[in-house]
């Protein structure tokens, strides 16, 4: 099951960095990217085309969700970084293929330690409010920078609120797609308003940057804030030893430098 559910994350990674070129592409056709203007989006038929290929990333990340742990199927979604550099990259700086390197091996190595030691759990309704908090927190700061500042910065705080709704996304999927045929409501509820949040800020982020820069952002930490929870709230961590979560901390701690640092190439390159 699990060999199943990597099959599911990894195609869902590509589906993903496809979906966000041809979405980052519709939103660049806009002027003024508001709320009160986000309808103007099915205008475009890139848009809509991204937006359906989204949607297939979607489904295949339930189905690898419902068959095995969320520490072990969000890091999967990093797959996308590389991905996306590639198919827009008209040459590779030394600096961009460094970063973007960086940042795959760390969440490689990341779901290769969780994939190992991960234990599948349940999700209590005081876990995933306990969840929810903790990620409102996050998001408002990322809100707070973004406002303040702009270009590449922006579209990194955008990415990276994206992504820590995101992570709580994953773990209320898992929620509700093991208690089926039950509905968990509020986990429903929670899921919409969180999966709703943070796709606003990546059609933001796209307004604000370049798409890969959004890809890299919001998929290094959707899985490190997913993993997070799943290990330290959840308990899909218990017996790990201390080498062990020592060795996931230092794999997280080089995909966020290598997606740091990409979001300094892109600064440079806006300002030359």
């Amino acid at each position: 099951m699990v060999g199943i559910a990597i099959l599911c994350a990894a195609l869902a990674a590509g589906c993903s960095a496809l979906g966000a070129m041809w979405q980052h592409a519709g939103v660049r056709e806009l002027p003024d990217l508001k709320l009160t203007s986000a309808y103007r989006l099915m205008s475009s038929r890139r848009w809509v085309y991204g937006f359906l290929v989204l949607l297939a990333c979607a489904v295949l990340q339930i189905v690898a969700l419902a068959l095995a742990p969320v520490s072990v199927v969000a890091p999967l979604n990093a797959l996308a970084i590389p991905i996306i550099a590639v198919a827009r990259a008209r040459r590779f700086s030394g600096l961009l293929a460094s970063a973007v390197l960086v940042a795959t091996a760390g969440i490689v190595v990341f779901v290769s330690i969780t994939a190992g030691s991960a234990v599948p759990t349940d999700v209590s309704p005081k876990v995933a409010l306990q969840a929810g908090q903790l990620v409102v927190a996050a998001v408002l700061v990322c809100v707070v920078v973004a406002t303040f500042t702009s270009d590449a910065v922006k579209a990194l705080a955008l990415a990276v609120g994206a992504g820590i709704t995101y992570g709580l996304v994953a773990v209320l999927v898992r929620d509700v797609a093991t208690a089926l045929p039950k509905i968990e409501w509020i986990s429903l509820a929670g899921l919409a308003i969180a999966f709703l949040t943070g796709a606003w800020f990546i059609q933001l982020g796209y307004a604000a940057g370049p798409p890969d820069l959004v890809v890299a952002g919001q998929t290094v930490v959707n899985p490190i804030v997913a993993a997070w929870i799943g290990i330290k709230l959840l308990g899909e961590g218990t017996g790990m030893s201390g080498l062990t979560q020592a060795g996931l901390v230092v794999s997280a701690i080089a995909a966020v430098t290598g997606t740091v640092v990409l979001a300094h190439y892109y600064r440079a390159r806006v300002s030359a």
